[in-house]
């Protein structure tokens, strides 16, 4: 299916496929291609759904469980990095946001807040947003809020608001940049 170039796709894992997207964008095109339990590998399989969909936006959170599944941080940001530059080539018209992982248990705090870093300082490199959701999601200790997940994995009701009331500026922001008018040229060795 081809779009009219005005939909937005939210791609990810688990927490973006339990979202209510039709209801909270009523006047776009919303596809929802988040899959319970994709990592960074399982959307790198899938890009391709994306690209045939032509969306004007494409909003990325991704990651949390390459983490669980002890892939490491560098894994992860290659693999999201990855992504976002196919996205760049391959829908040079594009906007890109990618968001930052959110926090889940302590133990996960330090590798999280690494990976975000790196993606970014990436983001801008192929002229993506970055939302970083960490200040918004995190209590001092680098645990998610109790209140905005039970699990400290997915989102409660109160979670989602809490996303939202970050991603839609974010994406208002994001679709008064200028796109990109012709796709990055990637340079492979010989």
């Amino acid at each position: 299916m081809v779009d009219d170039g005005d939909s937005i796709v939210f791609l990810g894992d688990s927490i973006t496929a339990q979202g209510d997207w039709g209801v909270w964008f009523p006047d776009r095109a919303v596809h929802n291609l988040g899959v319970d339990g994709n990592t960074t590998d399982d959307v790198i399989a899938r890009i391709g759904d994306v690209v045939a969909l032509r969306p004007a936006v494409v909003a990325l959170l991704i990651g949390t469980n390459d983490l669980g599944t002890r892939q490491s941080v560098e894994h992860l940001v290659r693999n999201v990095e990855y992504l976002m530059v196919a996205l760049r080539r391959d829908l040079p018209g594009a906007r890109l946001l990618v968001q930052s992982i959110l926090p889940r248990g302590r133990e996960f705090a330090d590798p999280i807040q690494d990976a975000n870093r790196h993606l970014r300082q990436f983001a801008p490199s192929i002229n993506a947003g970055f939302l970083d959701l960490w200040e918004s999601f995190a209590q001092e200790d680098g645990e998610i809020d109790p209140r905005l997940s039970d699990d400290r994995l997915h989102l409660t009701a109160a979670g989602y608001e809490a996303w939202l009331a970050e991603l839609r500026p974010a994406l208002e922001r994001l679709e008064e940049a200028p796109p990109m008018t012709r796709p990055l040229q990637i340079i492979r060795p010989s």
